[in-house]
């Protein structure tokens, strides 16, 4: 079973990969897992002025920062996966990546705003649920 796990370095994030190690034995034994961070872009006129090298180590230490902690957790526990950063919108990019991975499921923290505030504002976990045909596993 391949399983994407979506990542942002919050809370919930955490919280979700505490119920994965807690949980393991829902998931199957033959897993292969691949944590999937998306880094936000630049503005373009920010871009233009700092130009191709700065933005592009921008991107790279924001995954590091974000990535870095979740593999140690992931090693702690003994499972291995592949680490992999995107820039671009959260839901865009993780509904994309989880459908052309082919990927058996997704699993991602939400944040469990209210009802109000999620038609508002509106949330990612909400559009990659919206546009993602692969099986999504919310974890609040």
């Amino acid at each position: 079973m391949k399983t994407l796990l979506a990542v942002d370095g919050s809370d919930y994030t955490k919280r979700m990969l505490s119920y994965l190690t807690t949980h393991k034995d829902c998931l199957g034994t033959a897993e292969t897992f691949t944590v999937l961070y998306v880094v936000l872009p630049v503005p373009h006129r920010a871009a233009a002025f700092a130009g191709p090298e700065m933005v592009h180590g921008y991107y790279e230490d924001e995954a590091r920062v974000v990535l870095e902690p979740i593999q140690a957790f992931l090693r702690e526990q003994d499972i291995d996966a592949t680490f992999v950063h995107k820039v671009g919108h959260p839901a865009d990019e993780i509904a994309s990546y989880a459908e052309a991975g082919k990927f058996d499921l997704l699993v991602m923290g939400s944040h469990g705003v209210g009802a109000l505030k999620n038609l508002v504002l509106g949330s990612v976990a909400t559009k990659v649920l919206a546009r993602c045909t692969v099986p999504v596993l919310l974890v609040r």
